[in-house]
C-alpha cells in the first residue's frame, strides 16, 4: 500500500512518525506525498496548545476528505488522540482509528492489524529528516508539572531512554550518514535520573562525542539543571556545539512562582552570564509565554526589561493557551485576547532588533554551514551554522557560488549581510 503521513508538532513527535514509518517499510508498505495517490493517510497530531490542537483538528478534516476517492483508511495518532479520543471518535467518524500514545508499544501490530502485511523487510532506522540531520530522544513525559503545561497529562511522568539503547541508535545513525545528531526531550538536562538515580546527560554527551558525528547539539535544556559539571563537559567536547536552548517562560518571579516553575529572575540572569563568560561564541535560544493568568503591566515590563538585559540570540513566544486539567486553567484573573496579542507583538518587535544586532556581529566573520539546499540555475545554496537549529526557527545561512555543492556539505562561509534571523554570504573557498 501507499502511505501519506502528515507529521505536526516538535520533532519529539517527529520521532513518533519516523518509528511508525519504519515498522510499515518492515511491512512493505511505502511512501507518497500525494495525498490524493495515497490507499491510507497517517497524521500524527499535536495538542500542546489551543494553535495546535485547531491545526491538528483541521489537518484531520483536510485528510478526511480524500476518502471520497482512493484512499481507503484514515489514521490518527499522536497527542491529540491522546488526549481527545473518545470524544473525537464521536465528532469525525471518518477517522478509522485514533492511535493514543498508551498504545505505542503496540504499534506495530496495530498498524498490521489495519493495513495488513504485504512483505517482511529489514529496516532497522527509518529517519523523516534530511539523510544528515537526525534527532534522538533521549527521554519521553515529564515530571515538571508546570502549571500551564498539558505535556504530563499528554506523555505521563518522565521515562529516560536506557544509554545503551540511545548508542545503538546514535551509532546507527552515524553509519546512515547523519552529521548532525540533535538531542531532544521535554527536559534534556534530567536525562538518567529515573534510571540511575542521578543526572547522567555529561556522561551521554561524552559517549556520543566519539561516534562520528561533526555537530552535536542540545535542546530543551530545563534551566535549574544547568549546572557547572554538564557546562564543563560541553565545553570540553569538540563535537558538542554551544548551543543552548533554555525555555524559561517568564523573568517575573511572582509568576514564575506561579507556574510552578523554580527558577527566579536572578538565578537565570546568572545562567545566561555563566555560559558567555565560559563559552566563546555560544548561541542562547528561549521561549517565553506572554499573558498568563494575572500577568501586570508591571509583569510584562519585568519581561522586557529581562529579555533587553540577557539578549538572547533567538527567542520564541507563545500566547498562553487555557489547557483544561492544568492547575493554570482555574487561575483567576484570565488574560484578554487582545492584551495577549500586543504583549505578544510588542515582546517580538524588541526581540527582531536584538536578533538583528546579534547577528550583525558575525558580518565580516567566516563561518562553517551545513549545506542543505541548492537552486543550481541560481547558483544559490541555503543552509545553516552550529547558530542555527534545523527546526527552521532560528532562520539560515545563504550564499552564491559558481562552485557545485550537494547537500549534506560542509562549507565555510563569509558573512557580508544579515536581515532579521538570516545571513547572507560568500563561499569563502572560491
Amino acid at each position: 500500500m501507499k502511505i501519506g503521513i502528515v507529521s505536526l508538532g516538535c520533532s519529539k513527535n517527529l520521532v513518533d512518525s519516523q518509528l511508525a514509518m519504519k515498522y510499515l517499510v518492515q511491512q512493505g508498505h511505502e511512501f507518497t506525498d500525494d495525498p490524493h495517490d495515497a490507499d491510507a493517510i497517517i497524521v500524527n497530531t499535536c495538542a500542546f496548545i489551543n494553535d495546535a490542537k485547531e491545526e491538528s483538528i483541521n489537518t484531520i478534516l483536510d485528510m478526511a476528505e480524500y476518502k471520497k476517492n482512493k484512499c481507503r483508511k484514515l489514521i490518527v495518532m499522536g497527542c491529540l488522540s491522546q488526549r481527545y479520543k473518545d470524544q473525537l471518535e464521536t465528532e469525525i467518524p471518518e477517522v478509522d482509528r485514533f492511535i493514543t500514545i498508551t498504545e505505542y508499544p503496540h504499534l506495530k501490530d496495530i498498524l498490521t492489524e489495519l493495513l495488513g502485511q504485504q512483505d517482511n523487510k529489514e529496516c532497522d532506522l527509518l529517519l523523516a529528516t534530511d539523510p544528515w540531520t537526525g534527532y534522538l530522544r533521549i527521554s519521553d513525559g515529564c515530571n515538571n508539572n508546570c502549571a500551564f503545561c498539558a505535556i504530563p497529562l499528554i506523555r505521563g511522568r518522565y521515562k529516560s531512554v536506557p544509554m545503551e539503547t540511545l548508542l545503538h541508535e546514535a551509532e546507527l545513525m552515524a553509519q546512515k550518514g547523519v552529521k548532525e545528531l540533535n538531542i531532544i526531550a521535554q527536559d534534556s538536562t534530567k536525562y538518567g535520573i529515573d534510571l540511575y538515580g542521578k543526572l547522567m546527560l555529561s556522561e551521554l554527551l561524552c559517549k556520543l562525542n566519539e561516534m562520528d558525528f561533526h555537530w552535536i547539539r542540545i535542546l530543551y535544556l530545563y534551566p535549574d539543571e544547568i549546572n557547572d559539571e554538564l557546562l564543563d563537559t560541553i565545553k570540553s567536547l569538540d563535537k558538542v556545539i554551544p548551543y543552548f536552548d533554555i525555555p524559561v517562560q517568564h523573568s517575573s518571579d511572582r509568576l514564575l512562582k506561579s507556574m510552578y516553575r523554580f527558577s527566579n529572575r536572578e538565578k537565570l540572569v546568572s545562567i545566561v552570564n555563566k555560559i558567555r563568560d565560559k563559552f566563546v561564541d555560544p548561541t542562547l535560544r528561549t521561549t517565553m509565554i506572554v499573558g498568563f493568568p494575572g500577568e501586570t503591566d508591571d509583569d510584562f515590563n519585568d519581561l522586557l526589561d529581562f529579555v533587553s538585559e540577557t539578549k538572547w540570540d533567538h527567542l520564541g513566544a507563545f500566547k498562553y493557551s487555557r489547557e483544561e486539567n492544568t492547575p493554570a486553567y482555574s487561575y483567576k484573573k484570565q488574560i484578554p485576547a487582545k492584551t495577549k496579542q500586543k504583549r505578544l507583538d510588542q515582546l517580538m518587535m524588541l526581540q527582531q532588533d536584538i536578533t538583528t544586532k546579534a547577528s550583525e556581529r558575525y558580518i565580516g566573520t567566516v563561518q562553517e554551514v551545513l549545506v542543505e539546499m541548492k537552486d543550481s540555475l541560481k547558483k544559490l545554496y541555503i543552509g545553516r551554522s552550529m547558530h542555527h537549529a534545523p527546526d527552521e526557527i532560528d532562520g539560515h545561512v545563504s550564499f552564491f557560488s559558481q562552485k557545485e555543492i550537494e547537500p549534506g556539505t560542509f562549507v565555510h562561509v563569509k558573512i557580508v549581510s544579515v536581515r532579521n534571523y538570516d545571513w547572507q554570504g560568500v563561499l569563502a573557498e572560491e
